[in-house]
């Protein structure tokens, strides 16, 4: 993350040689001389240190103190009083400062006690940043595939992890896009930095710009406080912009600055930041038929894409079916405490048969609700949602019933209609599994509402024809 500094001098000289020294470091620096609205500046910079002359305080200075320390950004604090004294010091720091410094000191002892301070901080937000768990740290090697497809694009990744090259993963929805990203990030040299995701398509398009950069104090209604964006919150990180083919068309211009020149200018800014960031960008969208039809720039999809990534579907790799399945067997089954160890063949060949449009997202989905579910140790075709046990049923009726159908049409046609009769037989199953509601339907489809309500709109399907009674 990109320190934030909050410098509040009432020294002209001594702010200009404090800015100057401080300027070369790498941090995000917004000086403030004094004036009618300092201290209001000093409050809703979302500074991560404030230093700040002790004449610049309201009144009384212990209040002031502790409005710094309660602020959200719980700053360290850096006051400069003006007499040389160690009662006016002792003061200080009893009212709750980090430090206390004469304000007459040269301005080289003043920047060494920041630079100290700037240290400490580092180490705070390490230490009170929410411990990571296991599944959060993701290795390639947890990637293990039988698939030719699949041992590909892994040597593929394997040559770029530990690089700083721009990447853009493809895939279908639920085949491990963010997954696949955390462990080329957690792989990489820059593993012990942070790791920021950003989903397109999960936010409105009137915040997703400030998602993204950031905005400073008064850049719109209601923007009360400045906000550090993504790209700032992931320096000498990675950060993982998902879904990147839903971003708005006039942020994809601000995007491709970035991605030049890795200068983030804050909504309402006027000063850019540099930032170090690994860009990681994923979607499931065709981008180049989105280029042809104007709706994804194509300047930003050429600089996204000189490394392209793509992670192939499950129902083409269908020998990783059984491995995926019995690791994440080993992996859950205690989480629900259950002690369900093993699937039957029976069960583990309708897996196989079926052609998962939700990919490993939705497989184990459905192997979480079947560990859920299983009475027994081992996991049987009783445990698995109506689809499966009608893929079972009907498999052989098959031949009798298609012919008629298929006359006049390519393997193409043949494939997309079999297709979509099974997705929607499987909707069916897991909205009326979950009684007509979208909510814990998508999850159980391992898809977004938003996708599902589409789906359900592509086969007519209405939720209240499955609420029960």
């Amino acid at each position: 993350m990109l320190l934030k500094i909050a410098l509040c001098i009432d020294n002209p000289g001594l702010l200009a040689k404090l800015k100057k020294s401080l300027e070369s470091l790498d941090i995000n620096l917004e000086a403030y001389g004094p004036g009618r609205f300092t201290w209001q500046k000093v409050i809703r910079s979302c500074a991560d240190i404030v230093v700040i002359n002790e004449s610049l305080l309201p009144r009384p200075i212990e209040t002031s103190i502790a409005a710094l320390n309660d602020l959200p950004e719980n700053p360290a604090t850096i006051i400069l009083h003006t007499h040389e004294s160690s009662e006016d010091q002792a003061g200080l720091v009893a009212a709750g400062a980090d430090a206390a410094l004469h304000a007459g000191l040269p301005p080289r002892s003043i920047v060494q006690a920041i630079e100290g301070v700037m240290e400490s901080r580092l180490q705070y937000i390490v230490r009170t940043a929410p411990p990571a768990r296991p599944d959060d740290r993701p290795r390639l090697e947890d990637f293990r595939s039988n698939s030719q497809s699949m041992q590909a694009m892994l040597q593929e990744v394997r040559q770029v992890v530990g690089t700083n090259a721009q990447l853009l993963i493809t895939g279908e929805t639920g085949v491990g896009k963010e997954r696949l990203a955390r462990a080329i990030h957690f792989e990489s040299p820059r593993a012990s930095g942070p790791f920021v995701t950003v989903n397109m398509a999960a936010l409105p398009e009137q915040l997703l710009e400030s998602e993204l950069f950031g905005h400073i104090q008064g850049a719109f209604t209601g923007a009360v406080r400045s906000r550090r964006g993504a790209f700032e919150m992931a320096h000498r990180g990675a950060i993982f912009l998902d879904e990147i083919g839903e971003m708005p068309i006039h942020l994809q211009a601000k995007l491709l600055r970035v991605l030049q020149d890795f200068e983030v200018k804050p909504l309402g800014g006027e000063k850019a930041m540099w930032v170090d960031v690994r860009v990681i960008a994923a979607t499931n969208r065709d981008l180049e038929e989105d280029v042809r039809a104007k709706a994804f720039r194509g300047d930003l999809f050429y600089r996204l894409s000189v490394i392209t990534i793509t992670i192939p579907p499950l129902r083409e790799r269908r020998e990783d079916i059984a491995h995926l399945a019995k690791d994440f067997i080993a992996q859950q089954h205690t989480r629900h405490g259950k002690d369900v160890e093993s699937i039957s063949q029976e069960a583990m060949e309708a897996l196989t048969r079926y052609d998962w449009p939700g990919n490993v997202r939705e497989l184990f989905n459905v192997l979480e609700r079947a560990i859920i579910l299983c009475p027994d140790q081992e996991i049987t075709l009783r445990d698995l949602p109506h689809i499966f046990k009608s893929n079972v049923r009907t498999e052989h009726t098959v031949q009798d019933a298609a012919p008629e159908s298929w006359k006049g049409k390519t393997l193409r046609e043949v494939t997309d209609q079999a297709l979509s009769r099974v997705e929607k037989l499987y909707l069916e199953s897991v909205l009326e599994e979950s009684a007509g509601k979208i909510g814990p339907a998508a999850d159980i489809a391992g898809i977004t509402t938003r996708s599902l309500y589409n789906k359900m709109k592509k086969y007519d399907l209405d939720k209240r024809d499955f609420k029960q009674a």
